[in-house]
């Protein structure tokens, strides 16, 4: 049997070439087979002796072959920040290393050169003026949804090293099968010894470790805020409360993990806690809240609970031991009574409290109102929103107690009427300066007006907004009871006309700055003439957003007569190009944002007059359809500056 050789790396097995020739058979084909034939074998032995070449040659380095120890010596002596993060870009073993140096360990036992090169002399020079702390004096990123993952917050960390590392960071989302982990806090911790600001939003990945990995790498941390991070537990909280004595502000939402124990440790190592905000988190009650108020009662200044299962008691606390409090919020308490907020204010500590927001608390009426305002005595401002058992006596009472209130806002406060308005207006210091009436039903016409009507000469700023039954009967009413406006927001009353309008404009006699008449559908050019006419020197700022009945003779009216105007919103309104040429004539005054969304009268004319707003740094051209792709273009190209909806 004939001897079978191998003739190239995978080829077929043949006998020796003595005896090809009589594996073939005889004929005229016979010659030309036999060509073919060496042919293939001289070419499969050419290629084995290229492999048996390649594989005599020895390997070349790499510092891949080197083991994770040694790669890590070696990186983390790399001179300055530009070249770590050209190493992070060789590959995420390398990132991964990099990473993980401490920035206490980058540079040690680095030998200097011993000739020193002009040009790289040059460019570290550059890269020091670059770092200075003039030039960039805070190290600030924020990550959102898809971008936000292990392999960003790590290249961050890297790149940021060379300055001291991150100072603030958000990551608001995470991606949906990358997102960030312990891993990316990790990271961060290794690289920002002077992180002083985190946010955690929608990192449902984040447990205790990576949090406490924050805790022992920045000790530096003033600022946290937690919001729907549901693997967050009390362990983290107590973590971070033993690693960041500085804290000055916590901030935690939807954070289903953590409960009173957690609000205990940062009580009692957080001695600088100055605001604490704390939204939706089921198992946090009175022991937790109790806990951190009287802890840090010296510092505490701002207070937020919002959706929690606590009850009367917490308040108790908060008024027996809120010494420095000066902001407080309280929102869907559905467990806190009258009673509760009646011992706050009795207990009478609240005495630096400047203002309080509340809302959906059924246990606010006209007695804890009144109470707040007596033993309050700094109050300046009150927002009660969707508190249904606040009435006008309540509200004449508050307003004859709080001596030095500034700002009053009423949302969804049905029981309070026109009345109580006027009663307000009677009683209210001479330091009072807003009111604001929103979705208040109760606010409409009353039969009859006061013989007397009160004057409040002090107030300088008027929202009646989304009030159905608020018709020109009362607002001619308010014009005469406030002739001092500077402010006035009426969107959404769609039954006022221009007979209500004027004796407002015609009483104001310190000058309207800013007006809003958005939704005012019965508002005409009548009443806009005459707003510009009177106020033409001082307004500043004008909305007429869904009023159908202006047209070109309004903006006739105000360029001649306005010389401050810098907003204009004309959003749906019944303008034309021969408006628009009127305005961008006006030499007086140079509008930095106007809206023409939904003019649809507005045609590609108006492209060159719009061209001529030189100052133009927002310009709103949705839903203009008669303005084509081609006039956007070319106006985007006169106005690069500006910032264009199309």
């Amino acid at each position: 049997m004939p001897a079978f050789r191998a003739y190239g790396d995978g080829g077929c097995l043949v006998s020796a070439p003595a005896e090809l020739s009589g594996m073939f058979c005889r004929g005229a084909g016979g010659v030309v087979q036999q060509q073919r034939k060496r042919s293939l074998v001289a070419a499969a032995a050419a290629e084995y002796v290229g492999a048996s070449k390649k594989q005599r040659q020895p390997p070349q380095p790499s510092l891949d072959a080197l083991p994770d120890e040694c790669l890590f010596d070696v990186l983390r002596r790399l001179p300055g920040g530009r070249e770590r993060a050209d190493s992070a870009c060789v590959s995420r073993r390398w990132l991964a290393l990099l990473a993980s140096i401490r920035a206490s360990e980058l540079g040690q036992d680095a030998a200097a050169p011993s000739l020193p090169d002009l040009n790289e002399e040059f460019v570290m020079e550059e890269e020091d003026a670059e770092d200075s702390p003039a030039a960039d004096p805070s190290v600030e990123r924020v990550v959102e949804g898809k971008e936000a993952t292990d392999v960003r917050l790590a290249a961050m960390a890297v790149v940021a090293g060379s300055r001291g590392g991150l100072e603030k960071l958000a990551v608001r989302g995470s991606h949906p099968t990358r997102g960030i982990t312990d891993q990316g806090l990790l990271a961060v911790a290794r690289g920002s010894p002077n992180l002083c600001s985190l946010a955690l939003w929608n990192v449902p990945l984040v447990t205790d470790a990576g949090l406490a990995e924050i805790a022992a790498g920045c000790p530096k941390l003033e600022r946290l805020d937690i919001t729907s991070c549901p693997l967050v537990t009390d362990k983290g909280l107590a973590a971070v409360a033993q690693g960041c004595p500085n804290l000055v502000s916590l901030t935690m939402e939807s954070c289903s993990g953590v409960g009173n124990e957690g609000l205990r440790a940062i009580g009692r190592s957080c001695s600088k806690l100055q605001a604490v905000s704390i939204k939706n988190c089921a198992h946090i009650g009175d022991q937790g809240i109790s806990s951190l108020v009287c802890s840090a009662s010296a510092t505490l200044a701002k207070i937020r609970l919002q959706g929690l299962n606590i009850t009367d008691a917490s308040l108790a606390v908060i008024g027996y031991y809120g010494k420095a409090v000066m902001d407080l919020t309280l929102a869907r308490l559905a467990a806190v009574g009258e009673r509760g907020f009646w011992v706050m204010a009795n207990a009478n500590s609240l005495q630096n409290l400047r203002c309080i927001s509340v809302t959906s608390c059924p246990g606010v009426t006209d007695l804890a109102i009144v109470s707040v305002a007596k033993f309050c005595s700094n109050l300046k401002q009150l927002c009660l929103k969707k508190c249904e058992h606040v009435s006008d006596a309540g509200l004449k009472a508050f307003t004859e107690s709080a001596k030095l209130l500034e700002n009053l806002q009423l949302e969804e406060c049905n029981r309070v009427t026109l009345v109580g308005v006027l009663a307000c207006l009677v009683n209210c210091s001479q330091k009072f300066r807003a009111l604001s009436l929103v979705k208040c039903t109760g606010v409409k016409d009353i039969c009859a007006a006061p013989a007397q009507l009160p004057v409040c000469k002090s107030l300088r700023f008027l929202t009646i907004k989304d009030c159905p039954g608020f018709t020109d009967a009362s607002l001619a009413v308010v014009g005469m009871i406030c002739p001092q406006l500077e402010q006035v927001d009426l969107s959404g009353l769609g039954e006022v006309t221009d007979s209500g309008l004027l004796p407002l404009i015609t009483s104001s006699e310190s000058g309207l700055i800013k007006v809003d008449l958005s939704g005012c559908k019965n508002i005409t050019d009548v009443a806009v003439s005459a707003l510009v006419k009177a106020h033409g020197k001082s307004i500043k700022q004008v909305s007429l957003e869904g009023c159908s009945k202006i047209t070109d003779a309004s903006l006739f009216s105000i360029s001649e007569n306005c010389t401050e105007l810098a907003e204009l919103d004309l959003s749906n309104c019944m303008i034309s190009d021969s408006g628009i040429a009127s305005l961008a004539s006006a030499k007086q005054f140079q509008l930095r944002v106007l809206s023409l969304f939904g003019c649809t009268n507005v045609t590609q004319r108006s492209v060159p007059f719009l061209g001529n707003m030189g100052k133009l740094e927002g310009l709103n051209l949705q839903f203009c359809n008669m303005i084509g792709d081609h006039s956007i273009a070319s106006l985007e190209k006169q106005l690069w500056w500006c910032d264009i909806l199309a």
